[in-house]
């Protein structure tokens, strides 16, 4: 057997560099690259490794942790799982730093390898710089934390282990069923030693996703449930963007007049223009959608997780429905006793859209789809029209940055408002054109994310829609994005503070506290120039005083070449109706009337809940 004498970092460096996918057609490095802050942990066994491979697999520096694995998160949505980036980190708040952004890939179900540095497994130095005793446990270190968080976690204690490990990881990281990060724990004194691996460890491996057919006998039992149906509604979730199902979900429903919503993470599965689409759906949804899911009989679920804010906390649908859940996961597949189509997305709607030949949705429910669709839009051009008000609302933010970008640019946001107002009010011109990270609801996502976006195709721009008080909490990689030249533009609605839970604080019967800030303990209300913020990280910046400037500074950042911030105060107490229940915790006693009209009305809700049908 030919043998190779390397480290354990050099021989982990050496197997990911010979891995490889086919992305359109084309073979292409699975591991295209490495975000990295290095410390004490990984700065002296695997940064050397790194560094032998850095024109094969660049490493990129980032700002924080966090926020470099949210970076790897963006361009794993924007390559749809096909391509997976690294992050490593040093053995302590380095490797605690990642653990938001590993909850943010593993609710998601996003594919991303985090390797951090470890404590010494022979324990001749303990306690270490960074490391944290457990007195009844010395084997347990920060990174197990990461099991929480994880799909695949391991500690390599033995430097051979890398070679049953490494595999373990990329297959979960691949699989659509299992998708979600990987964490390998890397002790330094383990990372040093030298090994002869077989050279056959190394040789070049090319992967494809592989697509699960469903069981016939399932698929069967769906086509028989939608031919008795009159009323049927697909909701398209993230898992028909990442199976590339979008043609086949946009040719069944024209060819059996079934009308097209969708959740958070499956919006642009169509664009906003075709002819079934009815909206998204849910809390932050449109009336078009959840005027229909109150209507349907059979909902063909695609890809989709089912959360609160698609179900409207399971409110949204005729308690007589019955639901078809095409997914690659059973997990996901079996929930609210929905007939489980459990497969590939793209390969299950084929089947389906073979075996239906014959039948159509009733004409009036095809008909009543469009003309709800229609007053949406007629809505939406209302809370979008420009107004004499001196502070323009999110939805006319959104609608003119909407008009003024390019069809394949791509919008991403995250927390606050704005999921909930672009959600709303954004058109997608085509398809896979939008990412709102709103499983995990990470602030910080959106200048990070926008970075990994646009690392991972510069052909198009990224436009990160963002509210002053997510920026305020990770705003770092503007610079990040200057110094590697990965531009994005920066839409920045300063609105005081964090003006959407506020906005629900006052809902469920409290004052104003502790939210936006001049409602919160501070000496006195100070507003942060953002322009002068930003161009101190390098970046273009200018802030606008109305929507006509907005229009025309897009055109500036549209045109300039590097990350360019545009700032626009926004209102804090406007925005766009929503119409669907969302279920959360409210005081059952207090001594204020408005909370516990808030708990009775709370209580109304969950009476509307689907349970246990």
């Amino acid at each position: 057997m030919s043998t190779v004498r390397l480290t354990m970092a050099q021989a982990l460096v050496r197997y990911l560099i010979n891995q490889f996918t086919i992305v359109d057609g084309e073979e292409v490095p699975l591991f295209p690259g490495v975000f990295a802050i290095f410390g004490h942990g990984n700065v002296t066994c695997l940064s050397e490794a790194l560094e032998e491979v850095k024109d094969i697999m660049p490493t990129w520096r980032g700002q924080n942790e966090q926020s470099m694995a949210l970076a790897a998160i963006g361009f794993a949505k924007a390559k749809r799982r096909r391509q997976i980036m690294v992050a490593t980190s040093s053995i302590g708040p380095g490797a605690t730093n990642m653990v938001t952004a590993a909850g943010v890939a593993h609710t998601n179900r996003l594919p991303i390898l985090f390797l951090a540095g470890d404590t010494f497994i022979n324990r001749r130095p303990d306690p270490v710089m960074q490391q944290t005793e457990h007195f009844n446990n010395p084997a347990i270190t920060v990174n197990d934390a990461y099991k929480a968080v994880t799909r695949y976690w391991d500690r390599i204690i033995h430097p051979e282990q890398i070679m049953s490990s490494l595999p373990q990881a990329v297959a979960t990281m691949l699989d659509p069923a299992d998708c979600g990060p990987a964490f390998i724990g890397l002790p330094q004194d383990v990372q040093e030693i030298a090994c002869d691996y077989p050279l056959a460890f190394f040789a070049k491996t090319v992967h494809e996703i592989p697509r699960a057919r469903p069981d016939r006998k399932r698929v069967a039992e769906a086509i028989a449930l939608l031919k008795k149906s009159k009323k049927p509604l697909i909701i398209a979730g993230g898992g028909a963007r990442y199976s590339g199902a979008e043609e086949a979900i946009a040719q069944f429903a024209i060819e059996y007049g079934v009308p097209i919503t969708e959740t958070i993470a499956g919006k642009s599965t169509v664009p906003h223009d075709h002819p079934a689409y009815a909206g998204p759906l849910g809390i932050v949804g449109s009336t078009s959608a959840n005027a229909l899911a109150a209507e349907a009989d059979v909902i063909v679920a695609i890809g989709t997780r089912l959360m609160d804010f698609t179900t409207g906390s399971w409110t949204v649908f005729d308690h007589k429905a019955k639901f078809i859940s095409l997914n690659a996961a059973r997990w996901d597949a079996t929930k609210h006793r929905a007939l489980a189509v459990v497969g590939d997305a793209r390969e299950s709607v084929e089947e389906l859209a073979a075996a239906l030949k014959g039948w159509k949705a009733d004409a009036a429910w095809t008909k009543k789809s469009r003309d709800l669709m229609a007053e949406w839009d007629k809505a939406l051009d209302g809370y979008q029209q420009p107004t004499n008000q001196p502070v323009p609302t999110y939805a006319q933010v959104v609608g003119v940055v909407n008009k003024a970008v390019a069809p394949r640019d791509y919008m991403l946001t995250a927390a606050g408002g704005l999921p909930g107002e672009t959600m709303k009010n954004w058109r997608c011109k085509t398809t896979n054109s939008y990412d709102l990270e709103f499983g995990f609801s990470c602030m910080g996502y959106e200048i990070s994310g926008a970075w990994g976006a646009a690392m991972a195709d510069p052909t198009r721009d990224v436009i990160a829609m963002v509210g002053d008080g997510s920026y305020m909490m990770m705003n770092s990689d503007i610079y990040s994005t200057v110094l590697t030249g990965h531009k994005i533009i920066v839409i920045l609605c300063d609105n005081g503070g964090y003006a959407v839970i506020n906005r629900l604080q006052n809902f469920k019967g409290t004052p104003s506290f502790n939210n936006l800030i001049k409602d919160c303990n501070v000496k006195e209300p100070f507003s942060v120039d953002f322009v002068k913020h930003a161009e101190s990280m390098g970046a273009k910046a200018r802030k606008v005083e109305s929507l006509a400037e907005l229009h025309e500074a897009i055109s500036w950042a549209k045109s300039n070449d590097r990350t360019t911030v545009i700032s626009i105060v926004s209102d804090a107490y406007t925005w766009t109706p929503g119409d669907a229940l969302w279920d959360v915790g409210v005081p059952q006693v207090s001594k204020r009337k408005e909370v516990n009209d808030s708990a009775k009305y709370q209580a109304d809700v969950r009476s509307k809940q689907r349970v246990g049908v």
